[in-house]
């Protein structure tokens, strides 16, 4: 089963119910094989994933994932994020195994800490039902990227929940994922765009995996040109 580290590590809230009362799967459709709406959003989607598993030094466990359904109660359809980050929580055992191939919130114990929904039309519902249901179900910080403006008059509006509704806040620092949201105009993939990225405390881009090796190039280089510059041939070394 999914397991948290909460209320003791290694288990998950409903360790200890009896088989039979847990909720059943067999007739719960997981997964639809429908496609992301668009190549921009399948893009985002995984630049807002990638880099936290390739360089984000969370020190504790987390989950991030896209287009994955998040299933809040049993005789509900799943809200589907387009991104989401769940701190604390891992799954463990057979990935492929039906509890564990969506979020359910009755086997993690708990909602995702953030979501965040990138508008591709005005018919998802963005600022409208998902964000009531996602209140309902107690997202703490709500993102809603719109680069279009065709559901808002600005692309980036964050949200923070309290008293069970959403109101806006700044996304540059979320003290409770210990990461802040930052539009960054640059090129992912080939594709030179604006791109919603998750930030430091500082307002700097967690890196990705490809980003980072390249950084760590960089640094190598200049380092060898200064051994150089003081007369030491780096590949002797």
């Amino acid at each position: 089963m999914a397991a948290i580290r909460s209320p003791a590590p290694g288990q998950s809230l409903t360790a200890g119910v009896l088989p039979d009362l847990r909720p059943c799967l067999d007739n719960l459709v997981t997964e639809d094989d429908t496609p992301v709406d668009n190549m921009f959003s399948e893009k985002q989607q995984r630049l807002l994933t990638e880099p936290l598993y390739s360089s984000w030094d969370a020190g504790r466990l987390f989950l991030a994932a896209a287009n994955v359904g998040l299933f809040y109660a049993v005789r509900q359809p799943p809200l589907v994020p387009d991104a989401f980050l769940s701190l604390d929580v891992e799954v463990t055992g057979d990935w492929l195994a039906k509890e564990h191939r969506s979020y359910f919130l009755w086997e993690f114990g708990k909602a995702p800490e953030a979501v965040v929904e990138i508008v591709s039309n005005t018919e998802g519902g963005e600022t409208t039902d998902k964000m009531l249901k996602y209140a309902q179900i107690g997202i703490l910080y709500y993102a809603i990227y719109d680069p279009a403006l065709a559901v808002q008059p600005e692309p980036l509006r964050v949200f923070v929940l309290r008293d069970k509704s959403y109101e806006p806040c700044s996304g540059e620092w979320l003290p409770v994922l210990g990461l802040g949201l930052t539009l960054w105009q640059g090129r992912f993939e080939n594709w030179e765009t604006v791109w919603l990225r998750w930030c430091d405390r500082h307002g700097r881009v967690i890196p990705t995996g490809a980003e980072r090796a390249l950084e760590e190039h960089l640094r190598a280089e200049r380092l060898a040109a200064q051994l150089r510059g003081l007369g030491v041939n780096p590949n002797e070394l």
